[in-house]
Protein backbone atom coordinates (compact mmCIF):
# COMPACT_ATOMS: atom_id res chain seq x y z
CA UNK A 1 0.00 0.00 0.00
CA UNK A 2 0.70 3.57 -0.18
CA UNK A 3 1.22 4.79 3.08
CA UNK A 4 1.54 7.91 5.13
CA UNK A 5 2.92 8.58 8.28
CA UNK A 6 2.49 11.30 10.13
CA UNK A 7 5.23 11.70 13.58
CA UNK A 8 8.53 10.50 13.45
CA UNK A 9 8.84 9.94 17.02
CA UNK A 10 9.11 6.95 18.84
CA UNK A 11 6.32 5.03 17.10
CA UNK A 12 6.28 6.75 13.78
CA UNK A 13 10.09 5.93 13.41
CA UNK A 14 9.17 2.54 14.25
CA UNK A 15 6.20 2.48 11.73
CA UNK A 16 8.33 4.23 8.91
CA UNK A 17 10.66 1.27 9.35
CA UNK A 18 8.76 -1.57 9.80
CA UNK A 19 6.25 -0.87 6.99
CA UNK A 20 8.89 -0.36 4.49
CA UNK A 21 10.23 -3.24 5.66
CA UNK A 22 7.56 -4.78 4.80
CA UNK A 23 7.64 -3.33 1.13
CA UNK A 24 4.88 -0.74 1.62
CA UNK A 25 5.62 2.55 -0.19
CA UNK A 26 5.74 4.94 3.01
CA UNK A 27 6.09 8.82 2.42
CA UNK A 28 6.88 10.11 6.44
CA UNK A 29 6.74 13.64 8.00
CA UNK A 30 6.94 15.69 11.42
CA UNK A 31 6.29 19.25 12.31
CA UNK A 32 10.18 20.25 11.33
CA UNK A 33 10.09 19.90 7.64
CA UNK A 34 11.35 16.58 5.44
CA UNK A 35 15.05 18.17 5.95
CA UNK A 36 14.69 16.65 9.65
CA UNK A 37 13.80 13.28 8.14
CA UNK A 38 16.65 12.68 6.01
CA UNK A 39 18.51 9.86 8.35
CA UNK A 40 15.22 8.04 8.85
CA UNK A 41 14.23 7.95 4.82
CA UNK A 42 17.73 7.16 4.40
CA UNK A 43 17.33 4.16 7.14
CA UNK A 44 14.18 2.74 5.73
CA UNK A 45 14.02 3.73 2.31
CA UNK A 46 10.70 5.80 2.96
CA UNK A 47 10.06 9.33 1.56
CA UNK A 48 10.38 12.25 3.38
CA UNK A 49 7.88 14.55 2.61
CA UNK A 50 5.32 17.07 3.95
CA UNK A 51 2.25 16.27 5.93
CA UNK A 52 -0.11 17.58 2.90
CA UNK A 53 2.40 15.22 0.45
CA UNK A 54 2.25 12.24 3.15
CA UNK A 55 -1.23 12.15 3.23
CA UNK A 56 -2.18 13.10 -1.01
CA UNK A 57 -2.20 9.90 -2.68
CA UNK A 58 -1.92 7.73 0.38
CA UNK A 59 -4.08 4.79 1.35
CA UNK A 60 -3.79 4.87 4.87
CA UNK A 61 -2.23 7.22 7.21
CA UNK A 62 -0.54 6.98 10.68
CA UNK A 63 -1.17 9.97 13.00
CA UNK A 64 1.71 9.23 15.96
CA UNK A 65 2.25 13.18 17.18
CA UNK A 66 1.49 14.91 20.57
CA UNK A 67 -2.00 14.94 20.66
CA UNK A 68 -2.58 18.92 21.26
CA UNK A 69 -0.95 19.08 17.58
CA UNK A 70 -3.45 16.78 16.15
CA UNK A 71 -5.94 20.57 15.78
CA UNK A 72 -2.84 21.77 14.01
CA UNK A 73 -3.11 19.27 11.25
CA UNK A 74 -4.91 20.54 8.10
CA UNK A 75 -8.42 18.42 7.67
CA UNK A 76 -9.38 18.89 4.01
CA UNK A 77 -6.37 16.24 2.75
CA UNK A 78 -8.14 13.71 5.43
CA UNK A 79 -11.24 13.35 3.77
CA UNK A 80 -11.94 10.28 3.21
CA UNK A 81 -8.86 8.96 4.57
CA UNK A 82 -8.21 5.86 6.72
CA UNK A 83 -6.36 7.19 9.53
CA UNK A 84 -4.94 5.04 12.01
CA UNK A 85 -4.43 6.79 15.66
CA UNK A 86 -1.45 5.63 17.68
CA UNK A 87 -1.55 8.86 20.21
CA UNK A 88 -2.72 9.10 23.55
CA UNK A 89 -3.61 12.15 25.83
CA UNK A 90 -0.74 12.90 28.28
CA UNK A 91 -2.51 15.74 30.31
CA UNK A 92 1.42 16.05 31.71
CA UNK A 93 1.97 16.95 28.01
CA UNK A 94 -1.23 17.71 26.38
CA UNK A 95 -2.56 20.23 28.83
CA UNK A 96 -6.19 20.07 29.82
CA UNK A 97 -8.41 19.06 27.94
CA UNK A 98 -11.65 19.55 29.95
CA UNK A 99 -14.05 16.26 27.78
CA UNK A 100 -10.69 14.04 28.05
CA UNK A 101 -10.09 14.71 31.49
CA UNK A 102 -13.46 13.73 32.42
CA UNK A 103 -13.69 11.20 30.19
CA UNK A 104 -16.75 11.69 28.40
CA UNK A 105 -14.72 11.72 24.89
CA UNK A 106 -12.35 8.67 24.01
CA UNK A 107 -8.73 10.77 22.81
CA UNK A 108 -10.10 8.79 19.47
CA UNK A 109 -13.14 10.15 19.02
CA UNK A 110 -11.47 13.61 19.91
CA UNK A 111 -9.02 13.33 16.81
CA UNK A 112 -11.76 12.08 14.38
CA UNK A 113 -13.64 15.20 15.34
CA UNK A 114 -11.13 17.24 14.18
CA UNK A 115 -10.16 15.44 11.17
CA UNK A 116 -13.68 15.54 10.30
CA UNK A 117 -14.64 12.70 6.99
CA UNK A 118 -11.37 10.43 8.16
CA UNK A 119 -12.15 6.91 8.77
CA UNK A 120 -10.37 7.11 12.02
CA UNK A 121 -9.49 3.27 13.80
CA UNK A 122 -7.88 3.52 17.06
CA UNK A 123 -4.19 0.90 17.00
CA UNK A 124 -0.75 0.90 17.99
CA UNK A 125 -1.55 3.17 21.34
CA UNK A 126 -1.19 1.15 24.13
CA UNK A 127 2.68 -0.99 22.67
CA UNK A 128 5.57 -0.06 23.59
CA UNK A 129 7.65 1.33 20.39
CA UNK A 130 10.64 -1.12 21.28
CA UNK A 131 8.05 -4.03 21.43
CA UNK A 132 6.46 -2.91 18.05
CA UNK A 133 9.72 -2.94 16.81
CA UNK A 134 11.44 -6.09 17.88
CA UNK A 135 8.52 -8.34 19.01
CA UNK A 136 6.48 -8.88 16.24
CA UNK A 137 5.67 -12.99 15.14
CA UNK A 138 4.71 -15.10 12.59
CA UNK A 139 1.01 -15.98 12.36
CA UNK A 140 1.43 -19.92 13.26
CA UNK A 141 3.43 -18.28 16.88
CA UNK A 142 2.51 -19.24 19.98
CA UNK A 143 3.63 -16.18 21.83
CA UNK A 144 2.23 -13.19 19.24
CA UNK A 145 1.31 -10.00 21.35
CA UNK A 146 -2.24 -9.25 20.42
CA UNK A 147 -3.27 -5.39 19.98
CA UNK A 148 -6.49 -3.85 20.24
CA UNK A 149 -8.08 -2.10 17.07
CA UNK A 150 -11.16 0.55 17.25
CA UNK A 151 -12.83 2.00 14.86
CA UNK A 152 -16.51 2.73 13.53
CA UNK A 153 -15.92 1.87 9.89
CA UNK A 154 -16.06 -2.18 9.44
CA UNK A 155 -14.08 -2.37 6.12
CA UNK A 156 -11.18 0.52 7.88
CA UNK A 157 -11.18 -1.67 10.43
CA UNK A 158 -10.39 -4.75 8.71
CA UNK A 159 -7.98 -3.50 6.56
CA UNK A 160 -6.20 -2.15 9.71
CA UNK A 161 -6.38 -5.47 11.23
CA UNK A 162 -4.80 -6.95 8.19
CA UNK A 163 -2.05 -4.34 8.82
CA UNK A 164 -1.39 -5.52 12.35
CA UNK A 165 -1.13 -8.96 11.54
CA UNK A 166 1.36 -8.63 8.69
CA UNK A 167 3.40 -6.89 11.39
CA UNK A 168 3.28 -9.83 13.97
CA UNK A 169 0.60 -9.33 16.03
CA UNK A 170 -2.58 -10.46 16.69
CA UNK A 171 -5.56 -8.37 15.73
CA UNK A 172 -8.13 -8.23 18.54
CA UNK A 173 -11.52 -5.87 17.51
CA UNK A 174 -12.25 -3.35 20.36
CA UNK A 175 -15.20 -1.88 19.33
CA UNK A 176 -16.47 1.63 18.39
CA UNK A 177 -14.27 4.60 18.84
CA UNK A 178 -16.64 5.72 21.61
CA UNK A 179 -15.16 2.42 23.47
CA UNK A 180 -11.77 2.88 22.75
CA UNK A 181 -11.43 4.27 25.89
CA UNK A 182 -10.52 0.80 27.06
CA UNK A 183 -7.28 0.93 25.31
CA UNK A 184 -5.95 4.20 26.88
CA UNK A 185 -3.40 5.05 29.39
CA UNK A 186 -3.98 3.08 32.81
CA UNK A 187 -6.53 0.38 31.46
CA UNK A 188 -5.53 -3.21 32.05
CA UNK A 189 -4.33 -3.32 28.18
CA UNK A 190 -1.65 -0.85 28.15
CA UNK A 191 2.00 -1.10 27.89
CA UNK A 192 0.56 -5.32 29.31
CA UNK A 193 1.93 -7.14 25.84
CA UNK A 194 -0.95 -9.35 26.63
CA UNK A 195 -1.94 -12.00 24.12
CA UNK A 196 -5.57 -11.82 22.28
CA UNK A 197 -7.59 -13.70 25.26
CA UNK A 198 -5.40 -11.84 27.87
CA UNK A 199 -6.55 -8.30 25.18
CA UNK A 200 -10.46 -9.15 25.62
CA UNK A 201 -10.23 -9.84 29.25
CA UNK A 202 -8.37 -6.58 29.85
CA UNK A 203 -10.45 -4.45 27.77
CA UNK A 204 -13.95 -6.10 29.20
CA UNK A 205 -12.37 -5.44 33.06
CA UNK A 206 -11.52 -1.75 32.42
CA UNK A 207 -13.54 0.98 33.93
CA UNK A 208 -13.71 4.54 33.44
Amino acid sequence: MKIGIIGSGHIGGTLTRRLSALGHDVTVANSRGPESLTELARESGATAGTVEQAVQDAELVVVAIPLFAVPGLPVQPFDGKIVVDANNYYPQRDGDIAELLDRSLSSSRWTADHLKGARVVKTFNNIQAAHLMDHGRPADAGDRIALPVAGDDADAKQLVMQLVDALGFDPVDAGTLDESWRQQPDTPVYGTDRDAAGVRQGLAEARP
